[in-house]
């Protein structure tokens, strides 16, 4: 009983972390970002989040393995592995290319908006395959 609760209460806290970031960013929207201190805090968001991820979710795989649930391991072991790699390799690196240019190209304001929305459409996505699949938990 205490894997599978153990399991629960850390897909649970992985879901409060997407649901807060996907409803946290979205007003971020509205900013310009045409400053470098937007692009700073939109970063250090983003940062946050792919951390919280990373962790939960590996969380939550090796407590899925705890349960013997192999298939969910996996799931929750992508996803924090697909946190991990955008947060080292993708987002963050290029938000921090485009942030030093900003104030000197609307080229690099228009991509690194667009960088934001790829960053929510990702997360999006992530959630709503975790929530999907909690469906298809059997107890």
């Amino acid at each position: 009983m205490l894997p599978l609760l153990t399991s629960l209460f850390a897909t649970v806290v992985l879901l409060v972390w997407m649901g807060f970031f996907m409803m946290g960013s979205l007003p971020l929207l509205v900013l310009k970002h045409d400053t470098p201190l937007d692009a700073r805090f939109i970063r250090g968001l983003f940062n946050v989040y792919y951390v919280a991820v990373t962790l939960t979710a590996s969380a939550a795989a090796l407590s899925f393995a705890w349960t013997g649930n192999a298939a969910f391991a996996v799931g929750m072991g992508f996803v924090a592995t697909l946190a991990f790699a955008l947060r080292r390799w993708i987002v963050i690196p290029r938000m921090d290319v485009l942030r030093d240019s900003i104030p000197a190209s609307d080229a690099s304001i228009f991509q690194f908006r667009r960088l934001h929305v790829v960053g929510m459409v990702l997360n999006v996505t992530q959630l709503g395959t975790v929530a999907w699949s909690l469906t298809k938990l059997a107890l």
